[in-house]
């Protein structure tokens, strides 16, 4: 069991970070939404989400400390990376994070209990754990599989298997247009 819910941890790891292949610095820091939504801000927040869980919570804290987490920490600080942070940075210490986190899935029980400050200091379990972390970082592959599509069309769950379908641009034009229509013919229908 814990095998694959850490598999399905991983997958959600990798389709966050392959969404920032080949894009510019621009282009994986720019908001696409209005509440900010950008790249490189949901591997920097995701980053912080794995110290906290598999660190903090199981008492084995990471090597480093995060200026943007914690009580101190300005609102939303996680989502997004400022000018001096660079892309390297932010993919290198998510790679630690994960190492941290995989060692601290790795040693484990999955009915291993720590404690959840930011939960009211309740206990988990490393499986309650490793269940919201996959979570999370998958909802957060979710969204960046939208905003990397609103950037420049890539879509796809990953670079070796986009689980799309296997048609041509002329295809998915007419598939949008298909289901523009259908969303126009409702909207008429419901005044």
């Amino acid at each position: 069991m814990k095998e694959d819910l850490h598999s399905y941890l991983k997958g959600g790891r990798d389709a966050l970070l392959w969404k920032l292949d080949g894009l510019s610095e621009y282009d994986i820091r720019r908001p696409l939404t209005r509440t900010g939504t950008n790249l490189l801000g949901l591997v920097k927040h995701s980053t912080a989400t794995e110290i906290l869980y598999f660190g903090v919570v199981f008492g084995r804290p990471f090597e480093q400390e995060l200026p943007y987490v914690g009580d101190g920490a300005e609102i939303n600080a996680d989502m997004w990376a400022t000018a001096d942070e660079t892309r390297e940075e932010v993919v290198a210490l998510y790679r630690r994070a994960i190492a941290h986190a995989d060692t601290t899935i790795e040693a484990l029980p999955l009915d291993e209990v720590g404690r959840v400050p930011w939960w009211g200091d309740a206990a988990a379990t490393l499986h309650h754990v490793l269940v919201h972390v996959t979570a999370e970082t998958q909802r957060h592959a979710g969204h960046a599989d939208i905003v990397r599509e609103l950037i420049d069309g890539a879509a796809g769950l990953l670079p070796r298997y986009d689980n799309l379908p296997s048609a041509g641009e002329s295809w998915w034009l007419d598939y949008r247009q298909r289901v523009e229509q259908a969303a126009l013919d409702a909207s008429k229908r419901s005044n």
